[in-house]
């Protein structure tokens, strides 16, 4: 009786003290989340230590008290095995942390899947933001364990390759010199040269001839901005540029067709 009592009390003080703090963060979701599974763990094993204290008293049932107390030591266990990958984040976050393979605000790539600027990182997962303004969580035993592109990490100034089709009928002279006028019109260029190519003549848009495709030839432009995100703006806005201007000059970006043939049965 008295086991039972000190339980049952053990049992109510305790969800008591938790049903206080759930009322207190009653507005965070995560919160209260969070009490309320702590809160199953500690009446669960108050049951369990108060139901093996019970058994051991009764004669010819301490092996089963006994066999309780053991299922409970392997529950810990298997929860210590499901655990190492908590703890692998946990080691992880540290690494990051201590390492600064980046750090929040930065704005990088993972695996060329994930893109987006860092926002948080917890001892668990780090908080991504893409451009969609969607929050990515990544666990930090993945995140280090990839390949990470940062932009901001050192120098910020990003190259930004421009490729535009022409027809093979085209004079690719004229071609480049209106690309690249195109390209310095643009604001946001930014002049990445050194001292050295300057001396020697090196243009400021470097552009040059890539392939030759199936209908098309394919030039491109090295255009810089200060930052990856400028970049990106700088390559939409030139795409459009361009064409608008090769449109103007009479300079054809092929794209292939297909010529269909129906035959008729005799």
């Amino acid at each position: 009786v008295i086991i039972y009592l000190f339980v049952w009390a053990l049992v109510a003080v305790s969800k008591h003290l938790f049903n206080r703090s759930i009322r207190r963060n009653g507005k965070k979701g995560s919160d209260v989340t969070k009490i309320m599974f702590v809160r199953q763990i500690v009446v669960t094993a108050i049951y369990i230590i108060g139901s093996a204290a019970f058994l051991s008293l009764i004669p010819g049932m301490e092996k089963i008290s006994n066999s309780i107390l053991a299922s409970a030591g392997i529950l810990a266990m298997a929860v210590g095995l499901a655990s190492q990958e908590a703890l692998s984040n946990i080691v992880g976050g540290l690494f990051i942390i201590f390492s600064h393979p980046f750090k929040v605000g930065d704005f990088i790539k993972v695996d060329a899947e994930v893109v987006g600027t860092v926002v948080e990182i917890t001892l668990r997962h780090t908080v991504i933001r893409n451009i969609e303004n969607r929050m990515i969580l990544i666990p930090n035993s993945k995140i280090n364990s990839s390949t990470i592109i940062n932009s901001s990490y050192g120098d910020t100034a990003t190259c930004s390759l421009i490729d535009v089709g022409v027809s093979y009928t085209t004079n690719l002279d004229h071609a480049i010199d209106v690309m690249r006028e195109e390209v310095m019109k643009n604001p946001m260029l930014l002049d990445h040269r050194t001292d050295e190519e300057k001396k020697k003549g090196v243009p400021e848009v470097v552009i040059k001839v890539v392939n030759l495709g199936d209908s098309a030839i394919t030039l491109r432009a090295w255009a810089w901005a200060k930052t990856s995100g400028d970049a990106l703006t700088l390559k939409y806005e030139l795409l459009k540029a361009i064409k608008e201007r090769y449109d103007k000059e009479n300079i054809e970006i092929p794209y292939p067709y297909f010529n269909q043939i129906l035959m008729k049965e005799s």
